[in-house]
């Protein structure tokens, strides 16, 4: 398909540049400083890590956390893998390619559970209804994309029978608005921001269409977690600690929501609940669905296997 094929060729020439500068070490020393360098979107999805920028103090000590903002995913997974930060909340799948190509890369726990809504227009009441339509998704190598086609499959429907597009999140509400498209899958706040302004519906949410399913993950490189264990596990004691404090609905965590966001309030207490912070840690089960799903899809053809790429030490030891 040509979605696909375009975005595997804009992958690949990311991971030419990415293996030609792989080895790199992030964390760095300022005096008596270490600054602790983790990259992230803003997204709903990512606050235990933006919540633990709020905390670090408390877990990291004389550690600086230093979070770098990035635009896209590719960016992002740029930087991760050529070593210009530590670590990341990510989409697990980019991840999980990237170690395929031996880039060595650890997830160390999810970000969120659910939270991914099937937004669609307000004239669209079964998935039968958007035949012939424009659907979006963040990337092909997402859980977006993976949760799209199941909604098309209830609908006895595949991607044949649409026009699928990879868009930018914060553009989705207003092209549904405008019907540009008629559905979209993303991470939050994004899809409360649809519904919340009355651009949009939810038809299915993700645990509807997928159990358990796995979207954003916080991800390390495996030379920070060997070489630097203690503090990795302090930034882990933090990062459950902040995930508890993300999901709380009240003036305070919205606050803190709102520092890293670009989100109202009303579209702010949906996004909550609708997700969930608690027990971040990745469980076997889960992560065979997804790369089970992959493979069905021809989206890999060889996801690293759980034991090379999950690492739940320093998470158990938090927990």
């Amino acid at each position: 398909m040509k979605y696909l094929r375009k975005s595997i060729i804009l992958l690949w020439i990311s991971s030419l540049l990415i293996l030609s500068a792989c080895g790199t070490h992030t964390h760095s020393h300022s005096g008596d400083k270490t600054t602790l360098k983790i990259g992230y979107l803003p997204i709903t999805h990512a606050a235990p890590v933006y919540f633990e920028k709020e905390m670090a103090e408390e877990y990291l000590g004389d550690v600086e956390l230093e979070l770098v903002k990035f635009g896209t995913w590719i960016e992002l997974m740029d930087a991760l893998n050529t070593g210009r930060i530590d670590g990341a909340s990510v989409l697990i799948e980019l991840a999980m390619k990237s170690r395929e190509k031996g880039i060595d890369l650890k997830a160390v726990a999810l970000g969120h559970k659910d939270g991914n809504a099937a937004i669609v227009s307000p004239e669209v009441d079964e998935v039968e209804d958007l035949a012939g339509t424009s659907v979006a998704i963040p990337h092909t190598l997402s859980s977006h994309n993976i949760l799209m086609s199941r909604m098309l499959e209830k609908g006895g429907m595949s991607y044949d029978d649409v026009h699928m597009v990879e868009m930018p999140p914060p553009e989705m509400p207003s092209a549904l608005a405008t019907g540009q498209i008629s559905s979209y899958v993303v991470a939050e706040p994004f899809g409360a921001l649809g519904v919340t302004l009355d651009q949009g519906k939810v038809l299915y949410q993700s645990e509807d269409l997928w159990p358990g399913s796995l979207c954003c993950a916080l991800v390390l490189r495996n030379d920070l977690i060997e070489n630097h264990t203690e503090l990795a596990q302090n930034f882990m004691d933090g990062y459950v600690a902040a995930g508890e404090a993300a999901g709380k609905d009240n003036d305070h965590s919205h606050e803190v929501h709102k520092k890293y966001l670009d989100v109202n309030d009303e579209a702010l207490a949906l996004s909550l609940g609708w997700i969930s912070f608690e027990d971040l840690r990745i469980s076997r089960e889960d992560y065979e669905i997804l790369t089970e799903s992959l493979i069905d899809m021809g989206l890999s053809d060889g996801p690293p296997p759980y034991e090379e790429f999950v690492d739940n030490s320093l998470i158990d030891e938090a927990m």
